[in-house]
């Protein structure tokens, strides 16, 4: 059983990987979880010694078979924790990332297996990631965000790349939600921010960073 800190390296480690083509760096572990490179290495050693990692000083880290599932199942609790805050708690979308670190922790499938029931197999958290299921099977979204698309293309807005309550509460101001409609109705070429319609009815000019942040499934007739 992993402790409450080598859970938080080796989803760090398993994030980290997932935008890095090459092993996670000390550093960049270190600056996602805020703390000394030297304690990273420290850590390292010990992740390596019960095989959770593959690790060699000065190279990058990835994660074996048993830390990717170990790290796919913390994403699960806490991901499915989040939908049933959202859902049955009514908490708001931008708040429940923090309690769901902590709950995320509690060591025990079956509870874990009757919440997924309880809920009805969710596939997706209030902020659009794919929730894996008990073996560790995760669908991800297509790369594809509103900055990808182009005047008079259209989506529906179906995740966020940015899950900070900030961000949330930005979108939310909007109304810019998950499940909404959006069309490009311009991109300024000065800083490549938007005119976009939201549900078709009213329109706003958002930045290149909100429009990158945005995950989009793409209407199939364009």
């Amino acid at each position: 059983m992993a402790s409450f800190t080598e859970e938080n390296y080796l989803k760090a480690i398993y994030f980290l990987s997932r935008t890095q083509s090459a092993g996670v760096s000390t550093n960049s572990i270190a600056h996602r979880l805020d703390t000394k490179a030297s304690s990273v290495t420290d850590m390292l050693k010990k992740l390596s010694a019960k095989k959770w990692i593959n690790y060699q000083k000065y190279q990058g880290v990835t994660l074996t078979t048993s830390g990717q599932r170990t790290a796919l199942l913390i994403i699960r609790k806490h991901r499915l924790w989040e939908v049933f805050m959202v859902e049955k708690l009514n908490f708001k979308w931008d708040e429940v990332h923090e309690i769901a670190e902590q709950l995320e922790h509690v060591d025990s499938t079956e509870l874990v297996d009757r919440l997924e029931e309880f809920l009805e197999y969710p596939k997706f958290d209030p902020h659009g990631d794919p929730i894996p299921d008990r073996e560790g099977n995760v669908f991800h979204h297509k790369d594809l965000s509103l900055a990808d698309l182009t005047t008079g293309e259209s989506g529906v807005v179906v995740g966020v790349k940015d899950s900070s309550s900030a961000f949330l509460q930005h979108l939310e101001s909007m109304g810019l939600v998950l499940g909404c409609p959006v069309t490009v109705k311009a991109t300024y070429a000065y800083d490549k921010s938007m005119l976009i319609s939201i549900k078709h009815k009213k329109t706003h000019t958002v930045s290149v960073q909100v429009s990158r942040n945005l995950y989009i499934k793409k209407h199939l007739d364009q």
